[in-house]
């Protein structure tokens, strides 16, 4: 039964006497009754037989907004009114908005205090992966070939195909847009020092860094943030197995093996999409363009590039495990966490290739 109101006027106001079921159903139309009384006014629920939350407000917003006083309400009743009364307090859906250099300087702020713990992170990760090298070589029995040769396949082999393809294409632009520069001083055939020494020192290695970091790196971290979700991860630990011994040093290892041996392969086909680019577009013979390659480009060069790559492989690995080793919680961390490592591993390798260009040249290796 709904609501069935009387009015009357009494000595001191008027009453509004509710009599049946005081809920959601017949809020909306008490509250307009209510609102058409004159004050003051006094709420009569000696005759309410059942109220709800939503009723409870329609009477605590007329004690609020009228100083309506409530008469014959029951123990229920007055115990929903004073919790209803408790709740009643304005709550900011939406934070202040602060200055825009403030928030700036916060956001700021936040993001070097991530950075700060990820770093944190990082190092003890990396501290934990050489107690596991030296348990390695103190215990060979327990090194996992099989794992070694897989993440070969997976970190080498299959990268072939796209390694080649961006760095012949590479070696055709680092020729096209030299031979546009140099041929307004009449020296087109310098084009051949341009992209000998600058695919050989730098740009091999570096954009090898750079694919391997996009494509093993994430793979790195989806696959064991994957095993984190499934609790792989656990279970290997429960049977005592150490996930970094399992996990984490087969695919470091194969990134530092592989990673020289890749980046010479870049060397390789960055120099021969040039030598392409200047044999059909300068017309100079292949024969011509190998033996300027021998005379420009110094052993050093070589060394400089070889040096870095598995240090970068190393990088890659780790930023990668690490990641996913963080990975917590739902699948969508493993996408975070994912980019995370490919955008970690991309700049360490890019900061550690300008701290090695300024020591290669302290030391005398231009």
């Amino acid at each position: 039964m709904g609501v069935e109101p009387t009015k009357r006027a009494a000595a001191d106001g008027h009453v509004y006497e509710c009599v049946g079921t005081l809920t959601i159903t017949r809020a909306a139309s008490t509250e307009r009754e209510i609102d058409e009384i004159p004050d003051p006014l006094t709420i009569d629920l000696s005759r309410v037989t059942k109220i709800d939350t939503v009723g409870a407000w329609v009477v605590h917003r007329a004690i609020r907004d009228r100083g309506a006083t409530v008469e014959g309400a029951s123990e229920d009743a007055r115990e929903l009114l004073e919790q209803v009364a408790e709740a009643d307090h304005p709550v900011q859906v939406r934070p202040d908005q602060s200055a825009a250099p403030l928030r700036a300087v916060a956001e700021l702020g936040e993001w070097v205090i991530e950075a700060g713990h990820t770093l944190v992170g990082l190092i003890g990760f990396f501290g934990a992966t050489l107690i596991s090298l030296v348990a390695f070589v103190s215990r060979p029995k327990r090194f996992r070939f099989n794992a070694v040769v897989q993440r070969f396949d997976v970190v080498g082999v299959r990268a072939l195909g796209i390694i080649a393809l961006m760095t012949f294409l590479i070696g055709v632009v680092i020729g096209q847009q030299g031979a546009v520069q140099l041929r307004q001083f009449g020296a087109e055939v310098y084009t051949i020092n341009l992209i000998g020494r600058i695919t050989v020192r730098e740009l091999a290695t570096l954009m090898t860094a750079i694919m391997v970091a996009g494509r093993s790196g994430s793979s790195f971290a989806a696959q064991l943030g994957t095993m984190k979700i499934t609790e792989e991860v656990d279970a290997m630990r429960t049977i005592g197995v150490s996930p970094i011994e399992a996990l984490v040093i087969p695919r470091m290892m194969a990134a530092v093996v592989m990673m020289p041996l890749l980046s010479f392969y870049a060397m390789i086909m960055s120099l021969l999409g040039g030598g392409v680019f200047v044999w059909l577009s300068l017309g100079i013979p292949p024969l011509t363009y190998i033996q300027r390659l021998q005379d420009v480009i110094p052993l050093t060069d070589l060394w400089v590039g070889l040096i870095k790559a598995p240090i970068f492989g190393f990088i890659i690995a780790l930023a990668g495990c690490f990641q996913g080793m963080l990975v917590e919680g739902n699948s969508e961390e493993v996408g975070t966490r994912t980019t995370n490592a490919v955008v970690q591993s991309i700049f360490l390798v890019i900061v550690l290739d300008a701290v090695f260009a300024v020591f290669f040249s302290s030391v005398g290796w231009n």
